[in-house]
Parts: structure tokens; C-alpha cells; sequence
């Protein structure tokens, strides 16, 4: 029935490598789940830093050259605009495991790319710096957060049940690790 807990622990790295490996061996599959835990990061990021300028915590500051603002859209196009090249450049789509490297990375970039650049959606919509009213907060922070978390349940519901059987108990792991 299992491992015991500490052996389940001792193998989490090679049980969540073996889990990858099977659920995300379609290079399509792997740069969608990518794009999406890219998407995910970078949103929570962007959010704790811009929290933390805000209250005038930790090392972060805005961005400021000649006492201009440069909003973190600006980094998110510009990732958006090289992701879109490298792809049109057929540089990062590789489905040959040697160059998925590539892919990997451009579909982490797009995913980190739309977060900075969605993240500031009421600034382009309106047209005005609305990040910390209400208008431009509540409802991007819902939507966005919780459409990605369900995507990625939607979209590896077979990956998630067996990590969860696997992490209960219910599932021994050792089939997955090599």
C-alpha cells in the first residue's frame, strides 16, 4: 500500500520527474503547461514586488529613467514581441528532444510575458494609471488568477489526480521513478 512517508518525501524529485515525463510528453501539451505555470509565476511576482514598491518594502523601486515611468507592460510587450519572432523564426518550437530547450523557454517567456502585460490591462483599456484604484485591481486579480489555476487543473487533471493519489498514500510512486 505505498511508501511510507518519509520514503515518499526521499522520492518526491523523481516521483514529480516520472509524473512529468508521463503526462507532458507531447511537446504541445509541455509548452501549454509551461506557458501557464510562466503566466502564474510572473503574475504573483509582479504582484508582490509592485506591493512592496508600494509600502516602500525591500530593494524594489519603479523604474525611472529621466523621471519617466516605465510600467512593467513595457517589459511584457517586448517579451511578447521576442516570443512572437522566435516562433515566426521557427527558433522555438522544437519537438526534437534536443532543442526542446528552446521551446521550453519561449513558452515560459510568453506565459511571463502576458502576465506583465495583462497584469496592467486597465492601463491599456482606459488609458490611464488606474493600477491601484479599484477599477484596476479587483476584478483583473480574480479573473486572472483563478482562470489560470483552473486551466491548469483542466488542462492536467490526469497529472493533478495521480499526484494527489500519490501524495495521499493511495498510489505507491514507484513505478515513475527510474
Amino acid at each position: 500500500m505505498g511508501l511510507p512517508p518519509l520514503s515518499r518525501s526521499l522520492l518526491a524529485p523523481k516521483v514529480l520527474s516520472g509524473l512529468y515525463r508521463k503526462h507532458l510528453a507531447d511537446p504541445r501539451q509541455e509548452r501549454l503547461f509551461l506557458g501557464n505555470v510562466g503566466f502564474l509565476t510572473a503574475f504573483t511576482t509582479v504582484r508582490a514586488i509592485t506591493h512592496a514598491i508600494r509600502a516602500g518594502r525591500g530593494p524594489f523601486r519603479n523604474i525611472e529613467p529621466g523621471g519617466r515611468h516605465i510600467h512593467h507592460m513595457t517589459f511584457g510587450i517586448i517579451g511578447l514581441l521576442l516570443t512572437g519572432y522566435a516562433w515566426n523564426a521557427q527558433v522555438a518550437l522544437g519537438v526534437d528532444p534536443k532543442r526542446r530547450w528552446g521551446s521550453r523557454t519561449a513558452a515560459i517567456g510568453y506565459g511571463m510575458a502576458s502576465a506583465l502585460t495583462l497584469d496592467e490591462f486597465a492601463l491599456w483599456l482606459n488609458l490611464q494609471d488606474d493600477y491601484w484604484t479599484s477599477e484596476g485591481r479587483e476584478s483583473i486579480d480574480a479573473v486572472v488568477i483563478f482562470g489560470s489555476l483552473l486551466f491548469l487543473a483542466l488542462m492536467n487533471q490526469d497529472l493533478l489526480r495521480e499526484a494527489s493519489e500519490i501524495a495521499s498514500g493511495r498510489r505507491d510512486a514507484r513505478e515513475l521513478v527510474h
